[in-house]
């Protein structure tokens, strides 16, 4: 199960979809090993949401329960 915390991370996921499309989720990776290795774990962590958040943007299946 994935959980996405805060619309600001759906909002961002939003915009790197529309500016890099299918390669998003490569953009939002990238940027987040960047802040790894700057050792800046709160933007880290916070990319890496925005890369599952993109991830489940993109599905075109649904995935779980429907409610």
């Amino acid at each position: 199960m994935q959980i996405i915390n805060g619309r600001a991370s759906l909002e961002e996921a939003s915009l790197l979809i529309a500016a890099f499309g299918e390669d998003a989720v490569v953009e939002a990776a990238t940027r987040a090993d960047r802040f790894r290795d700057a050792g800046d774990i709160d933007l880290f962590c916070r990319w890496r949401q925005i890369e599952r958040a993109v991830e489940l943007l993109q599905l075109q299946d649904v995935v779980g329960e429907l409610h």
